[in-house]
């Protein structure tokens, strides 16, 4: 009913162009329709295969003889004749490019409006008005549904599929229900429509296996390109050793982070600043998988183009495309190589920068940005101010607890039983490893028992622990001092 309400006003202030940007254009042309018939305005529409025609419940069931095909000879007899009426035009987005003859028909029209009384409507996925045009027109944008039209789509669906299967009820939860409302916020009805079928229709069930495909069809509808990718598979928590205050963290925040809280206060992103092979990234991405949200993965290196103006555009779809997926959790991996303005290439970096710290303090949508980075010295202060982002958390080495846990995870990951092994001499000798070193060793130490026809032991680990040469001693200055700049500025993650 919003829509139809706006539409219609819009329609009533003599607006004489109109453009409706929608993918579902059954649902357009039957809301166009509509508004007409109320107004008493006759309604007519064109497609470039059928031609002119009457539209609505005026459209005879024995197809009539078009009035006109071609774009040309349309807007000529509309301009000659056009009538108090309103003609939808679908798909007419080619037609407005090289073609001035057609653009200055649309423009005599639009100018006559006191005398034609008349309203075009362009309906197309994309289309923009010629800047001859702009200041005579409008866009249009059609409401998405709501959750209670979602649940409504929901229980349509699952009628259909009772129909099909007597005796029979569709089976779900309602923590399940609900995850799958929320991750369809965003598309069309009938785009929701189809992935609620889809849903269904597979096992006549709604359940957990559900969502990751549904995520990933929704991916593909809203037509993301290179620099944003989604995440499939994405582990909990509990796969990530230690980071005990950033789990407290999140856990306080669970409800808000999967869609259930104050729009104004709802949490934004957080920062994972440490040493590489920290854990960092593992953390983001499992972040997604705890909260059971759909993690998209921002490009950097994919973001930037050789054409000025084109990087900012890539990171503005890019942000869009994400709020299109709401809820959900965008994790912006190595952070400071795509807004460090300390290169050569300033000038778009700082373009890039100043477009991402709108977006973080300005996104209205349940985007919870998850950012790591390694080099703080590269991060402008700007990025780090309350606001943009929530918290900062230092991911520092391991400490004796952490190490056996990340010990635990990785033999447990190789079918190696960790209670076979004295993983007190393996933490003692594991200090000043990162996780991934840690677990480098344990892929080591399988290498060199399987050429020995053997299991795994604690002295094969050991032995490839003290073969290693951690980052902390290669890199003991520059990990001294970022230790020095967040022992002050930063929330331990452990």
């Amino acid at each position: 009913m919003t829509d139809a309400r706006d539409l219609a006003l819009m329609i009533r202030s003599r607006t004489p162009l109109i453009v409706i940007e929608s993918h579902d254009e059954k649902r357009v042309l039957e809301l166009v329709a509509g508004i007409a018939m109320r107004q008493g305005l006759a309604c007519q529409e064109w497609t470039a295969v059928r031609g002119l025609e009457r539209g609505g419940l005026a459209r005879s069931t024995v197809p009539e003889t078009p009035k006109a095909v071609e774009p040309e000879a349309v807007l000529e007899e509309i301009l000659r004749d056009g009538g108090p009426a309103i003609y939808a035009l679908c798909d007419f987005h080619p037609y407005l490019k090289d073609e001035p003859k057609v653009v200055r028909l649309i423009r005599e029209i639009a100018l006559d409006y006191e005398r034609l009384h008349c309203t075009l409507i362009f309906i197309s996925h994309h289309l923009d008005l010629p800047p001859e045009l702009t200041r005579l027109g409008a866009k249009f944008e059609m409401a998405l549904p709501d959750s209670e039209t979602l649940m409504a789509i929901v229980r349509e669906q699952a009628e259909d599929w009772a129909r099909s299967h007597p005796g029979q009820r569709v089976r779900t939860d309602r923590a399940t229900l609900e995850r799958l409302i929320g991750n369809l916020r965003g598309v069309s009805e009938s785009d929701a429509r189809r992935l609620i079928r889809h849903a269904i229709f597979t096992d006549g069930a709604i359940t957990e296996s559900d969502l990751p495909a549904v995520n990933r069809m929704k991916f593909e509808l809203i037509g993301a390109d290179g620099v944003l990718g989604l995440e499939y598979d994405t582990p909990t928590l509990a796969a990530v050793a230690g980071l005990g205050r950033v789990k407290q963290w999140l856990d306080k925040r669970r409800r808000a982070l999967g869609g259930n809280g104050s729009a104004s206060d709802r949490p934004r992103g957080i920062l994972l600043l440490g040493v590489q092979g920290g854990g960092k990234s593992l953390a983001a991405r499992c972040i997604a998988g705890e909260l059971g949200l759909p993690l998209l993965r921002l490009d950097f290196g994919a973001l930037y183009n050789k054409f000025i103006g084109e990087t900012e555009r890539n990171l503005r779809e890019s942000l869009r495309q994400a709020e299109s997926m709401a809820p959900c959790v965008l994790w912006m991996d190595e952070i400071e190589k795509g807004i460090d303005v300390r290169g050569s290439d300033t000038s778009t970096s700082r373009r890039v920068l100043g477009t991402l710290l709108t977006w973080l303090a300005d996104n209205p949508a349940q985007v919870f940005v998850a950012a790591t980075a390694n080099d703080i010295k590269a991060l402008p202060p700007e990025l780090l101010r309350k606001g943009r982002l929530d918290e900062i958390f230092f991911v520092d080495l391991p400490g004796e607890a952490a190490r056996r846990q990340i010990l635990t995870i990785h033999l447990e990951k190789r079918d190696c039983d960790p209670g076979k092994l004295d993983l007190d001499v393996l933490v003692a000798h594991s200090e000043g490893f990162t996780g991934a070193e840690i677990e480098q060793a344990v892929v080591s130490a399988r290498y060199a028992a399987a050429s020995r026809d053997a299991e795994v032991d604690t002295e094969s680990i050991r032995r490839a622990l003290d073969g290693t040469v951690p980052l902390s001693v290669t890199m003991a200055e520059p990990l001294a001092d970022l230790r020095a700049w967040a022992a002050e500025r930063c929330v331990p993650a452990d």
